[in-house]
Parts: structure tokens; sequence; C-alpha cells
């Protein structure tokens, strides 16, 4: 790998994105670290060189396409959909509509967006790699979580679609479907701030995954050799077995 490549992750200011632009800046990628929140993209470019900040909203198609034309020329061999999130647990019989549209906003057509944008730079440059984040619950359902799963289970979609279509140019595309993952941010943005609620998730569970695991996987998955596809990874920690069945040691 050149240590010029360019890699490009949206969701970059905090968790699973933040580590993993961290992560591949020390391992010689020229990270485009994206995301809204400004002034957190600077203070995570401030901890390496070989970090940009850029203000991304994926769910606007100009700011995908302002980075599209920052980006014009450059050997962009990596794209990482970690712009995500989870904006309710309501019943689907008690859904509001609008985060439904949010949530598939965010998660879905925003991927589609950025896939849309650096794809045609990758064929450039003669290869890339696509990895999107996902979930298990994009591969099982669960009660409350109609908006997040349905969402989810579109990215999973996504991946095999995009697979299929690419097939004969040199671009991987890979699913990276995380399972309990404790981050400062997801329950509490799902949960409307409530530290409380969103602490019940994690609750007697010893040690979930941590955004720095899930970084791992990715930057494993990228670093393989060019004809090497990971079509899909899922991870867990250990006490989570499955969507329903975690082991929380008692209180």
């Amino acid at each position: 790998m050149s240590t010029r490549e360019y890699a490009v992750i949206t969701g970059a200011s905090s968790g699973i994105g933040a580590a993993t632009a961290k992560l591949l800046a020390e391992n010689g990628y020229h990270v485009i670290a994206g995301a809204r929140r400004k002034d957190r993209l600077d203070a995570l470019a401030s901890s390496h060189q070989n970090i940009e900040a850029v203000e991304l909203d994926v769910t606007d198609q100009a700011s995908v396409d302002a980075l599209a034309s920052h980006l014009k020329g450059k050997p962009v061999a990596v794209l990482i959909n970690c712009a995500g999130g989870a904006f309710d647990a309501a019943s689907v019989a008690d859904a509001d509509p609008e985060i439904w549209k949010k949530t598939f906003d965010v998660n879905v057509v925003g991927s589609v967006r950025m896939v849309k944008a650096i794809t045609p730079m990758m064929s450039a440059h003669g290869r890339g790699h696509i990895v999107i984040i996902s979930s298990t619950a994009g591969h099982r359902s669960y009660e409350n979580g109609g908006s997040y799963v349905a969402a989810k289970f579109a990215e999973t979609s996504l991946v095999e679609t995009l697979r299929l279509e690419l097939n004969g140019q040199p671009i991987r595309v890979t699913e990276i479907a995380p399972g309990m993952v404790k981050t400062d941010e997801f329950a509490k943005v799902r949960f409307n701030g409530d530290s409380d609620r969103a602490a019940k998730v994690y609750e007697g569970v010893t040690r979930p995954l941590t955004a720095v695991d899930v970084a791992e996987s990715i930057r494993w998955t990228v670093m393989l050799p060019d004809h090497f596809n990971v079509d899909s990874m899922t991870i867990r920690p250990i006490a989570q077995a499955a969507q329903h069945k975690v082991y929380r040691q008692p209180l």
C-alpha cells in the first residue's frame, strides 16, 4: 500500500468512525475524517498528521458533492461508511414515520450517496475497498427496534447488491456487522439522552465490544491482499451468544 492512498471515513467524529480514523492513520493511510461536528473532527485531526478533517453530512447531497470535488484526482482506495445510528426504541405500531425516514436517510441513503461519489475514484485509482458498518440487527430482528433493524437489513442487502454489480472491477465490498458495542453515544441517542436507560443496555456485561475492537476488524479487513475479500464479518462480545442471548453478571 502506498502511504499516499486515501481512506474516507464517514461518521468519524465519535465512536467507531473516530477509532477507525486513528487506526488507519497509524497504518499509513491519509484519512479523510468526515462528519457534521467539525469541532470534534478538528480535535481528532490534531491527534495524527495523517488525519484530515472534512465537514460532511451524508444526508445532504450538496455536502457529499463538495467532498467529491475536494477528492477529485486523489488516490482514494478505501471508503468506510460508519455514519448511522438508531433514533428510537418504539414498536412498529407506535412508530413515528419521520424517525423511520431519518433512520433510512442516515444509514442507507447516506451510504448510497457516498458509494456513488467514491466508486468512480476507486475505478480511476485501479483498486478500492468499500466497507459498510451494518449490525447484527441487519441479520436478526428484535422487538422495538423496527426502524433500525429495517435500515440495517437494507444495508446488508446494499452490500450484497454492490458486490454483484462491481464484480469484475478491482473493488472489494465488505460488511462488518457488530453486535453489542459500548460507545459514548449510540444508546444515549437511541433513548433521547436518557443515560440511565442507555446504561441498562450494557448492565452486567463486563466486556462489551468497544469502538477500538470494531476498528481493528476494519483495519484487518482492508489491509488484506487485494484478491482477498471478506464478504461479511459478524463480531460480538463473548457474553453475547446471539441477539437475545446475553450473559449478564448478577448485580
